[in-house]
Formats: C-alpha cells, structure tokens, sequence
C-alpha cells in the first residue's frame, strides 16, 4: 500500500506535469512561452509519477518531436527549426510594431527572438537519414 505522502507527492508531481504540458503546447503558438523546457519538465515530473503518462508524452505525434528532438544526440530536424524560427519573428514582429509602442518593451522583444534564435541555430541540427 502506498504511504499517503507518496501518493501526495505523485498527484502534485501528476498536476505539475500536465500543467507544464499545456504551457509546452501553447507555446507551440506563442513564442514567447519556451515550448521545449515546459516539456522536459513535465517528462521530469511523468517520470517519477507516472510511467503511462510519460509512455503518452513522448510518443505524443505534436509533443513528442519536441522532447526526442531536444534530447536526442541526433540534433533537431531542420524543417522543425526553420518552422520555430518563423513562427518566433513572425510572431515578435507583429507585437514589437503593432502589439506595444513602448521602446524598452520592443527591445525586450527583440532580444528574447534574437536569443532563442541563436540557441536554436546554435542547437545541432540532424541529418536525413
């Protein structure tokens, strides 16, 4: 019989995992919300609560990519960098000209693209098999 502070700390670990899977999948969409380290965190979490959930994340069609990718010693597929790196300035474009008017937000913007840009670019990218 599981001990009630095990069980406890497994429903928190279950919540924070399915928490961070949805902020991983909104940031999908929205670039300023880091995709890949919400879902390492949940894999982290599914991990040590949950075999059946974390079997679910990694093999997950959307997901899943993002975590064997991130993980993997192969390095991202290039079709998915080209995809993050659009959708990232598309996205920060539109909100530094038409989203804010404030210059030190702009700024703030720019970085964080230029940032996760360098580390995506930066980031080994996998060859076609």
């Amino acid at each position: 019989m599981e001990r009630p502070h095990k069980s406890l700390k497994r429903q928190l670990y279950i919540i924070l995992a399915s928490i961070f899977v949805g902020l991983g999948a909104l940031g999908i969409f929205i670039p300023l919300l880091p995709t890949t380290p919400f879902l390492l965190l949940a894999t982290y979490f599914y991990m040590n609560s949950s075999k059946q959930r974390l079997r679910w994340l990694l093999s997950n069609r959307y997901l899943g990519p993002y975590i064997r990718s991130y993980l993997s010693k192969e390095g991202i597929p290039l079709r998915l960098k080209i995809r993050t790196l659009t959708l990232l300035w598309v996205t920060i474009l539109y909100a530094t000209f038409f989203a804010t008017d404030k210059l030190h937000v702009q700024i703030i913007l720019i970085i964080i693209a230029i940032s996760v840009s360098t580390h995506l670019i930066l980031k080994k990218t996998r060859k076609k098999n």
